[in-house]
């Protein structure tokens, strides 16, 4: 299976993105299908081998929408503004002396446009090569649109839409308000004149009445262009109702008038219009709609603003000179110049300078970081007081950013699972209402002999008081701005589900090192075996040993050789035994570095030296890690390695107990050294002594006693346990997390942010809970009194204009209650 995410273009309610997950979810080849209301997306997983895109895309047209799928993985796209062309062939040769470049695969220019746009392969040509040889043609060429273009587009779209939903709002209330004065005014006392009076003149008041609707009725048209195929495609949605509730009490308010001009009883007809029911509501649903689009685009605020993180353009140091170019442009290797004040444009290195870098954007640590030479920094962080020259190592869609950005957008399009009540009864519920409509309107009719006009009226407030919408809204949008707003806080939740479960956990398994500590051990103390090598030896012979290890704790001891004036150097042999040590050869001398159980299995002991126990047993009590040393076939030392817990750690640990969950450390140290953090940092469970690979095996076994856990660790090591826990929390240092890893990422070296995570969780989960409580409120009171059940029993009836005033408004609420999730402080 393979997956893609394609945008779906023309969705109305959630009866539409439901009936497209049904269709194309029971296609052959398609292994799941998740479609978004909200961020108007489709998550696909489908087999190529079995159904093409094309057929998909061609599927879902037939259902009268459009999926726009991005472009295949290995190719971009780039639209350049081309100038210098004067004629056909100066277009033609731009287009061939591109197009037989190896890796441009397509290549269109436009004379009229002055615009060529070309598909390459990034692997092998660069953006820059391309425009490079259309200036060796004799050309000039500027870039058109960068990266993140497709959701510019995206949102431009959507900023259109808004704009033509604002025009077309003017003439429906220019002409539905004096309508509704003119229908209802002299049933409240207002006076109309006599050449308009339904008394004196009721043809006239009629023709009025119907001039001034079919402004309204036009403005409203894709009402009845989108609803009405829908409904004769099977697949009625929310235009559906709009369309066939105004249409219906539009032409019986025609036929009345029509039957006027052939010489009915004219007084008597002018008293059964409905033309002001059928422009008020469509003016009021278009209103709600209107309000609804402009609120729907802000929650894309998140993603935008992380976008605008990245600057439009680059100082390139080429030939002594600096050259501005565009960020697309930028390629691995390349040398850039980043002055004080400016972003920098993509993730690299530090080859000349020294200055702060504010990286709170991207991870929420609110003080500027130091950099000088070899320090990494990441794009769309903010350099502060001094120039640096950074050499680009990861452009493009490989920066931490886009990263960052790709994941966001992912999550936001994707659903939580209380969304499936939702969106199973959006399914049925257009179809349900319509014939709920119908049995009420023809109940009253035949049954409650309530004359035509009545059961009219009923058919209608049923159709248009019904919002399919808020049911489909309801989750999506909290989860677009709760996504959105954990992005902005530095914590990454990467899916509903993830979301939804957060707020689920009952017990939080925290990794020791790096995760409840600083992951910055330190070497603390030697001692050595007596009889054996001095202590100076030892630490060299250590230290050169463990150069080729990438482990916290042997990193600890080459540091502390560095510092001591040592250079060790690289073993001639290396071999690393996971979870238990390393063996190498240095200076022809076997070398043998591990735990206590690595020893064991070696053959070694302490001999006739009984004061190392002891000190084993001292170091373990303090909290440190003891490492033992041998050398030449025998034990020699014990290095004392120390990593401090994190000065947040007890406060997190007992806020989680507080909030009720239950905290356990999950380690492969000693039982006696586990035990020790553990009481410092407030944790009673302790699980110790474990290897890396069984590690999950541990929360399986929790699993099994009914827990609900999450994982929290550093997402490359605890990769496995990550995976198998409910939540996988991968806590990362700063830009250099890897943000791939686990259900949740906290791009802040802080515990802090593992409470904000679950706050978060649990604060968008309620909000979940209050859009689907006021959704289902919505319609299961709205129907049964648009109906007429409280007639039934002496009281009033719903009139249409109201309940569609409701309709529209309900959307509104549940859209404007997500976006109070965009001040969520954590």
């Amino acid at each position: 299976m393979e997956k893609i995410q394609a945008q779906i273009k023309g969705m109305h309610c959630a009866a539409c993105s439901g009936r497209i997950e049904r269709v194309v979810g029971g296609m052959d080849g398609v292994g799941s299908v998740s479609v978004n209301l909200a961020s108007e997306t489709m998550d696909l997983a489908w087999d190529p081998a079995a159904v093409t895109l094309d057929a998909i895309g061609a599927r879902i047209h037939d259902l009268g929408f459009e999926a726009v799928f991005p472009a295949a993985c290995d190719l971009e796209e780039m639209r350049l503004s081309l100038g210098g062309m004067h004629c056909a062939a100066c277009s033609a040769r731009i287009e061939r002396v591109t197009g037989h470049m190896d890796g441009v695969q397509s290549a269109e220019v436009s004379l009229a446009a002055g615009e060529g746009t070309f598909v390459f392969d990034p692997a092998k040509v660069s953006r820059r090569a391309i425009r490079q040889a259309i200036s060796d043609a004799g050309f000039t060429s500027e870039v058109v649109t960068g990266a993140g273009s497709r959701f510019e587009e995206h949102r431009r779209e959507a900023e259109a839409d808004l704009a033509a939903r604002r025009r077309e709002l003017i003439p429906a209330f220019l002409f539905a308000a004096p309508l509704l004065v003119l229908s209802m005014g002299h049933m409240w006392g207002m006076p109309l004149p006599a050449w308009l009076d339904p008394m004196h003149a009721p043809l006239t008041f009629a023709l009025v009445q119907l001039a001034l609707t079919l402004p309204v009725v036009w403005s409203g048209r894709n009402f009845y262009l989108q609803g009405v195929p829908a409904l004769l495609r099977g697949g009625p949605n929310m235009d559906s109702l709009v369309a066939m509730g105004t249409g219906a009490a539009l032409l019986y308010s025609l036929w009345n008038t029509l039957a006027m001009l052939a010489g009915g009883d004219a007084a008597r007809l002018a008293m059964d219009l409905y033309y002001e029911s059928a422009a008020v509501l469509i003016a009021m649903i278009s209103l709600g709609k209107y309000f609804e689009a402009r609120s729907r685009l802000k929650t894309s605020d998140a993603i935008r603003a992380l976008m605008e993180l990245a600057p439009d353009t680059a100082t390139l140091l080429r030939d002594g000179g600096q050259v501005p170019i565009p960020l697309d442009e930028v390629e691995p290797g390349d040398r850039l110049l980043v002055k004080p004040g400016e972003r920098i444009p993509v993730d690299g290195v530090v080859a000349e300078g020294r200055s702060s870098v504010d990286e709170s954007m991207l991870t929420g640590e609110p003080m500027p970081v130091g950099k000088s030479a070899g320090d990494k920094v990441a794009g769309g962080t903010l350099n502060t007081h001094g120039a640096l020259t950074i050499e680009a190592e990861r452009v493009g869609q490989d920066t931490v950013l886009a990263r960052i950005i790709r994941l966001v957008q992912e999550a936001q399009g994707s659903k939580a699972p209380i969304a499936n009540l939702a969106d199973t009864i959006s399914y049925y519920f257009v179809p349900t209402v319509m014939a709920v409509a119908l049995v009420s309107g023809l109940a009253w009719y035949f049954v409650g002999q309530a004359g035509f006009p009545f059961s009219l009226r009923i058919f209608v407030a049923v159709m248009v008081i019904a919002c399919p919408c808020a049911m489909g809204l309801a989750t999506p949008v909290s989860i677009m701005v709760g996504t959105g707003r954990g992005a902005q806080l530095g914590v990454l939740i990467k899916s509903g589900r993830a979301l939804q479960e957060a707020g689920d956990i009952d017990t939080v398994v925290f990794d020791k090192t790096g995760t409840l500590t600083h992951g910055r051990p330190e070497l603390a103390d030697i001692t050595m075996i007596r009889g054996t090598t001095a202590r100076t030896e030892a630490l060299y012979l250590a230290a050169a040993a463990e150069s080729m290890s990438e482990h916290p704790l042997a990193q600890a001891i080459v540091r502390q050789a560095r510092e001591k004036g040592l250079e060790p150097p690289q073993p001639e042999q290396f071999e690393a035994i996971p979870g238990k040590g390393i063996k190498a050869t240095v200076n022809r001398r076997e070398i043998a570095i591990g735990n206590w159980a690595f020893m064991n299995e070696l053959g070694f002991d302490f001999g006739m030296d009984n004061l190392a126990p002891e000190a084993v047993k001292h170091y373990e009590s303090q909290g440190a890690t003891v490492v033992y040393f041998a050398s030449d076939n025998k034990l020699n030392a014990l290095f004392a390695i120390g990593d401090n817990l994190r000065e947040e750690t007890p406060q997190v640990v007992a806020d989680l107990k507080r909030a009720g969950l239950t905290p356990v450390m999950l380690t492969g140290d000693s039982e006696v050294n586990a035990r020790v953090m553990a009481e410092r940092a407030g944790i009673e469970t302790v699980i110790a002594g474990v290897l890396p690979e069984d590690k999950a095996g541990e929360i399986a076994r929790l699993q099994a006693e009914g827990r609900k856990v999450a994982m929290v660790g550093d997402g490359i090591n605890d990769a496995p346990a990550l995976a198998g826990a409910n939540i996988g929390v991968a806590m990362g240092g700063g830009i250099d997390v890897a943000v791939e890893s686990g259900d949740v990422v906290l791009m802040k070296s802080d515990l802090r942010a593992l409470e904000t995570a679950f706050k978060l969780s649990r604060a968008t989960m309620a909000n979940i809970r209050q859009n689907l409580f006021w959704a289902f409120a919505f319609n299961v009171i709205g129907i049964p009194v648009a109906a007429g059940a409280l007639h039934v029993f002496g009281g009033p009836t719903l009139n249409p204009m109201i309940a569609g005033t409701a309709m529209a408004m309900s959307s509104v609420t549940v859209v404007s209650n997500a976006l109070r999730l965009r001040f969520f402080k954590g």
